[in-house]
């Protein structure tokens, strides 16, 4: 299983579809493709011109900038990847505990399952976090090799375990990203009804691989958080605000194309996979994602910046809708009525309009274009 880095890179790449990014003005709204519906083409079309007129940006000053950018970097960026962190250091904990006898099954083994869906939706927080540490050194797609659409963790990882029955956390370090971990802790803990002694060896490895990147993560971005976050520009530019906003953005849409769109197959031919699939638990990971939206979204912080502004209202109510909708679906959305599946992406969409039409233009910054903007 061992491969080459730069063809693994290239594979990861390929299969989680990088977003591609250029600078576009904020009303311009001409991005639309053949995956919306006709009724939101057409809504898009016939509103795009009058909100790009009616929307006033507001006077941010450099200092109130810095302050807010400060509060992103302490309380909401840092915590995200120190809760993963966290998350993935108790799952260890627990493999090495339970491992010392193998075969590991019954009340051990869903203690295990339990702790990695903690572990998975603390990364799907910090997910959206799309730019930093995580995503320049691709570590990013080493935690969470998704969209699989190949299906290549499954059999990787039965691969590896067959070839490694020893296996290292420095050994499992130098293996592609096909094989670690999220999606590959979820395979050899939910694809199994119990584990031997060389998948404990696996899973007690791959949560400590794990563990040194999401810390890695963690402590560049606690050492360079002003870097990071452009903290220190704020009386030249809006890079900081720019890259906040716009990987909330981002990770929005990817979350709606590949997570929900195309699996589901909602508009064409399904492709690909739920998050979270083999442990039938996409709902909690899109649960977390709207989660850390709606804290980032609704915060006091950003709601005093925006002053007297509507979309902090219009935001919440979208957010809170698509949470309440989410909570009346089965844990695994593919069995959810195909009404609310469209349901869920439709107040997706407008999620990513207000934050694009409302948010974005009165913050008087710029929405990045990228492969995945459908709405």
């Amino acid at each position: 299983m061992k491969m080459n880095h730069a063809l693994a890179m290239a594979l990861s790449a390929l299969s989680a579809g990088l977003l591609i990014s250029c600078v576009k003005p904020a009303d311009d709204n001409s991005a639309t493709t053949a995956t919306d519906n006709p009724q939101v083409v057409e809504e898009n079309t016939a509103n795009s011109a009058v909100e790009a007129n009616t929307i006033v940006p507001i006077d941010i000053s450099a200092e109130t900038e810095q302050t807010y950018l400060t509060h992103v970097a302490n309380d909401l960026i840092i915590p995200a990847y120190a809760d993963a962190v966290k998350q993935s250091a108790i799952l260890h904990e627990l493999a090495q505990m339970h491992c010392q006898n193998a075969p590991v099954s019954g009340n051990e083994l869903q203690a295990l399952r339990a702790q990695w869906l903690q572990l998975a939706q603390a990364w799907a927080s910090a997910e959206m976090i799309n730019f930093g540490p995580a995503t320049a050194s691709m570590s990013n797609l080493y935690i969470n090799y998704y969209p699989d659409e190949r299906n290549l963790v499954h059999s990787g990882v039965a691969d590896l375990i067959a070839a490694n029955p020893t296996l290292t956390p420095e050994q499992l370090r130098d293996e592609s990203a096909i094989v670690q971990g999220v999606p590959g802790l979820e395979e050899a803990l939910y694809a199994n009804d119990s584990l031997d002694a060389a998948q404990c060896a696996y899973v007690v490895s791959a949560s400590a691989a794990l563990g040194t990147r999401l810390q890695d993560i963690e402590e560049t971005w606690r050492a360079e958080a002003t870097q990071l976050l452009a903290i220190d520009k704020t009386a030249e530019s809006d890079q900081g605000l720019n890259q906040w906003f716009n990987s909330l953005l981002s990770m929005v849409e990817t979350m709606k194309s590949n997570a929900i769109e195309q699996p589901l197959g909602l508009n064409g031919k399904a492709k690909g996979h739920l998050p979270a699939e083999t442990a039938a638990q996409s709902r909690a990971i899109i649960n977390a994602k709207i989660a850390t939206l709606n804290k980032a979204l609704t915060d006091p912080v950003l709601t005093a910046m925006l002053g007297s502004s509507d979309v902090g209202n219009n935001l919440s109510s979208a957010l809170a809708e698509t949470s309440a909708l989410l909570a009346q679906m089965p844990e695994d959305i593919a069995r959810a009525d195909k009404a609310d599946q469209q349901a869920l992406f439709d107040h997706l969409t407008q999620v990513t309009r207000l934050i694009k039409r409302e948010l974005i233009p009165t913050l008087g910054i710029r929405v990045g274009f990228n492969s995945t903007d459908g709405d």
